[in-house]
């Protein structure tokens, strides 16, 4: 197919689990609000989300802007990245590598959202990486890995040290590369991905004044991590202090005010 001209759109609902289907009406609405907030970088970024139940996960089909995603035209893949539809789109190889990755270890991800802005990639270059410099930072900071670049993630041997990179956290800054979030929803996912594009703002920010910076004190950092832990290992290790179903509602009805059809 041409990814010149969209073909005409025909409805999957009839054709999936009503499972499957929230699922693609759920990432489909996460696609359009990384274009809403403007952290797309043309169609080269990607989320993913698993179908509940299965091995198999959703992802963007390569040649869209995000804006044009819906629930139809998501392509469905098994953890070998065969495709497991009729469709006429292929999916971005590199995306595969980095979320197949994730989804193979992380039976508690539902979700994985990856974005090259230009603020989380000006602080992943920085030596100290991500500062204590705001509230939302502190929740980043208590579950942040850091995996160093290896060129577009082409190469398979890189799934390994990706996971090995990630382990349990929910929060990667890759450098020279981008961001990457996890959430076991994808409204978990996308909160977690706001607050640490958020946090990344707030640091190019204040860097940028040219005056000394006022970090967030070494003992308040701890003692604010040590109850998140606390929090997570309670809450069977799932960083809901940070629960996106609490904005979810919100952020659909917005989009379907100003960019709706991300249902069809």
């Amino acid at each position: 197919m041409s990814i010149h001209t969209l073909p005409q759109r025909v409805t999957q609902q009839d054709q999936v689990s009503a499972v499957e289907w929230q699922t693609r009406v759920d990432l489909a609405a996460c696609y359009r609000l990384v274009s809403l907030y403007r952290w797309e970088d043309l169609v080269y970024t990607h989320i993913s989300a698993k179908i509940p139940g299965t091995e198999e996960f959703l992802i963007n089909p390569y040649g869209l802007m995000f804006d044009e995603i819906t629930a139809s035209n998501l392509v469905k893949v098994d953890l070998n990245g065969n495709k497991l539809q009729d469709t006429p789109y292929e999916i971005n190889p590199a995306g595969f590598i980095i979320h197949s990755a994730i989804h193979e270890v992380r039976p508690d991800v539902g979700c994985v959202l990856h974005t090259h802005t230009a603020e989380g990639i000006a602080v992943s270059n920085q030596e100290g990486g991500l500062l204590p410099l705001s509230q939302q930072s502190i929740f980043i900071l208590a579950s942040l890995a850091y995996h160093e670049y290896e060129g577009v993630a082409l190469d398979t041997d890189e799934k390994g040290r990706l996971q090995r990179d990630l382990g349990d956290r929910d929060f990667m800054i890759l450098p020279n590369h981008g961001l990457l979030t996890c959430g076991q929803t994808i409204a978990d996912a996308f909160l977690h991905m706001y607050m640490l594009q958020r946090s990344c703002e707030v640091q190019v920010r204040s860097q940028s004044c040219g005056v000394p910076l006022k970090r967030i004190p070494q003992e308040v950092l701890d003692k604010t991590i040590a109850m998140t832990r606390a929090m997570n290992r309670d809450m069977g290790g799932v960083t809901k202090n940070l629960d996106g179903a609490v904005p979810w509602p919100a952020l659909l009805r917005r989009l379907d005010k100003v960019m709706p059809g991300y249902r069809d």
